[in-house]
């Protein structure tokens, strides 16, 4: 995308914000950062059924308390007084209109001004969770969600998926879904309520396309779409190969089985790819980190708000014990990042590519009596090191970019990957030796430029 096209989505996202902030402000007076889905967001902490005091939830607060807490005394007055004028002066058919008390919920939650933080109705509270199942019923892509400025990006198409047949590419950059502008939607929602859907039927998208500096539509029939979240195969050198999408609650199992079936095959060596992997389920990044770290080692931490301290360790038994590059980029976050500072802090991986997103916060999903459901943020985590990461990012051990001619291919071809191919080298060579090597190559082009 060119400077000025993206200057142009960015003030666009920039009034759709305000005027949302209108919409839902009158209702409750009173979010590059990432979002990822694959079909999850964000690192999760599940917290069903949790024991709240229903009464507390609309206790009056003192008038002018500035507590946090809800007058209600004063607010449902004012708010009927509201929809009387509403009903008499409005101009337009309400037939279509919101349920305007969802859009209470969603606006008190706009006013946290975090934009991991979500109110889910049931309906799609239900969806959300049926995404991270590992089977769905949409296009096949993977697509992150820059939180400040509202643009999502296409980070993979899967292949054999109605989104590969109809021409989409990574890099794209989805713009509208059918005559609805996407920007600055949560993407959660956009994805389970917007661009999944029933088996068969079709569902139009438009993105902006750098390559060709002009905007794509383009039509396709929702199918159902499999996730396996890892694929696997056996390199040469007999260096083991694990590609992760996505952490659902499917992987973890998923993950073991690869290395069981590698390692039964005489692995060596093992990479594990966590490129454009925004993160997930939690638990499923740690059951990873404990199947490949020795017993005892610490995986990560949590400090929070509202919730207790936690460490975890590794504690299956298992390990795995063969040399371990973590191969990682900017599009790596959350439970991704989880993984790649266990085993980069524990010194049991080496961490080749490029620098990680950096989202050091985690959410916890609380469900609501009637079915719907608040994702809030509720702690930060911290790597073994102690250091926590949000914002900052995991430096790699050897850092190479890939290059840019592959960033937009739905598949690039492992002999072409410049990224794989350092990985693969520093298990066979070291990574002091492919460092130094990079370096030189760096400086040699640099020399070249300035000729």
């Amino acid at each position: 995308m060119t400077g000025q096209e993206k200057k142009d989505l960015e003030e666009k996202e920039t009034k759709n914000k305000f005027w949302k902030g209108v919409l839902v402000g009158a209702l409750v007076t009173v979010f590059s950062g990432l979002i990822a889905v694959g079909m999850a967001a964000g690192i999760w902490i599940v917290a069903r059924g949790v024991n709240v005091n229903q009464s507390s939830q609309v206790q009056a607060a003192d008038e002018g308390s500035g507590d946090g807490k809800l007058d209600m005394a004063k607010i449902g007055p004012k708010l009927n007084y509201m929809q009387e004028l509403i009903n008499k002066y409005f101009l337009f058919d309400e037939e279509e209109r919101e349920d305007p008390e969802e859009w209470l919920y969603s606006g008190l939650m706009y006013s946290l001004q975090d934009p991991y933080s979500v109110y889910y109705t049931e309906k799609e509270y239900e969806s959300v969770v049926e995404s991270n199942e590992g089977e769905y019923c949409g296009i096949g892509v993977q697509v992150s969600q820059n939180v400040y400025t509202g643009i999502i990006t296409v980070v993979k198409v899967f292949k054999g998926t109605p989104a590969e047949k109809a021409g989409m590419l990574p890099g794209d950059v989805l713009t509208a879904v059918g005559d609805m502008d996407v920007s600055g939607m949560d993407l959660s929602l956009l994805v389970s309520d917007y661009i999944k859907g029933e088996e068969g039927t079709e569902v139009s998208l438009t993105v902006y396309r750098e390559s060709v500096e002009d905007y794509v539509e383009m039509t396709m029939k929702r199918a159902m779409v499999e996730n396996p979240t890892v694929e696997y195969t056996m390199l040469e050198n007999k260096i083991g190969y694990i590609s992760l999408s996505s952490f659902e609650e499917v992987s973890g199992d998923q993950f073991k089985t690869a290395v069981d079936s590698l390692d039964g095959k005489g692995m060596k060596g093992l990479i594990v790819d966590l490129r454009n992997n925004g993160g997930g389920v939690v638990n499923a990044a740690k059951a990873i980190a404990d199947y490949l770290l020795p017993e005892g080692d610490t995986i990560v931490s949590f400090k929070g708000k509202g919730v207790p301290d936690s460490i975890y360790y590794s504690e299956d038994g298992h390990q795995v014990d063969v040399p371990i590059v973590v191969l990682v980029n900017g599009q790596s976050a959350s439970a991704s990042e989880v993984l790649t500072g266990a085993l980069k802090d524990n010194d049991w991986g080496v961490v080749v590519g490029e620098k990680t997103f950096g989202k050091g916060i985690a959410q916890g999903v609380f469900e609501l009596p009637d079915g719907s459901a608040l994702k809030l943020t509720t702690a930060y985590y911290y790597v073994p090191s102690g250091e926590c990461i949000h914002e900052l990012g995991i430096e790699p051990d050897v850092e190479v970019e890939l290059r840019e001619d592959l960033k937009s291919m739905i598949e690039i071809p492992k002999e072409e990957d410049n990224q794989l191919k350092a990985a693969v080298d520093v298990l066979l060579r070291g990574a002091d030796a492919v460092k130094e090597e990079l370096e030189a190559l760096e400086e040699e082009t640099k020399a070249d430029d300035a000729a």
